[in-house]
């Protein structure tokens, strides 16, 4: 493709996905509030606060595929989820809709089932159980993107991410982890599939632990090839395990369902 925008490029994943997806287009415009540093040769930097609805028409314009990751990334308060998740996820689409509507990987969360327990299996049709704000602004995005689907065509990946990170960090995300190779690997073959619709793919790599069934997800080709369990015995040696009737023991949400309600400072 010509031009990618990745939003949510200063954070945890978007400074990693910044290299890794850079072979996927010509020009990468990187888009955040936060100082992206320097712009490679093959990069575009945009400031844009994604609750600014011009802001994030003008962001959109000239793209040929988005990659999501924009907004608040864990619990916060109403008013801030409500800039960042939810109008801001309504700018993108209204933007993406104005602008030839580009495919889009949207970012969305294992805590948008946080209240299942880790003793559960299933696929993506289960009833959502969000955990706390956060995961319900990501069922308000995942609704948003059904919409925008059936009612004007807007082709959208929505991945609910597990726990993306180097590593899994600890005895939860033995089930949960997402590597950054395996998240890479997903959104080439997002931009790459002949037809996309819109599917809900658990954001997942092939842990032996990992509670969801991507079955539905296969007609993309993906097949992730890390496993959290090459890293169990790590864990098991410096790792303690939380009491088995905690809260990180007992649901794939883990502490986020017992955070309070955030107010304002």
């Amino acid at each position: 493709m010509h031009r990618l925008l990745i939003t949510g490029a200063a954070g945890g994943i978007g400074r990693i996905m910044r290299q890794r997806l850079a072979p996927l287009a010509t020009i990468v415009r990187l888009s955040d509030i936060c100082d992206l540093g320097e712009a490679a040769p093959n990069e575009e930097l945009v400031s844009c606060d994604l609750g600014d609805d011009k802001g994030v028409h003008d962001l959109v314009k000239g793209c040929d595929a988005i990659v999501h990751l924009g907004g608040m990334s864990g619990e916060a308060s109403f008013a801030k989820i409500m800039n960042a998740n939810i109008a801001g996820c309504y700018n993108l689409y209204e933007a993406a809709r104005a602008n030839g509507m580009p495919r889009i990987l949207l970012a969305s969360s294992l805590h948008t089932v946080g209240f299942y327990r880790q003793d559960e299996y299933f696929d993506a049709n289960v009833p959502l159980r969000p955990d706390g704000l956060y995961g319900v602004s990501k069922c308000f995005s995942e609704a948003l993107a059904r919409m925008y689907f059936d009612k004007f065509g807007q082709e959208t990946a929505v991945v609910r991410i597990g726990s993306c990170f180097e590593h899994p960090r600890d005895h939860r995300m033995l089930a949960s982890w997402l590597s950054y190779g395996d998240f890479a690997s997903l959104a080439e073959c997002v931009f790459k599939a002949p037809r996309l619709g819109c599917p809900v793919i658990w954001g997942v790599s092939n842990n032996d632990a990992r509670w969801w069934d991507n079955s539905r997800a296969n007609f993309l080709g993906w097949q992730p090839r890390d496993n959290a369990g090459l890293h169990r015995a790590r864990i098991e040696e410096t790792v303690p395990l939380p009491d088995p009737q905690s809260s990180s023991a007992l649901y794939q949400g883990g502490p986020f369902t017992e955070y309070p309600i955030f107010k304002e400072d």
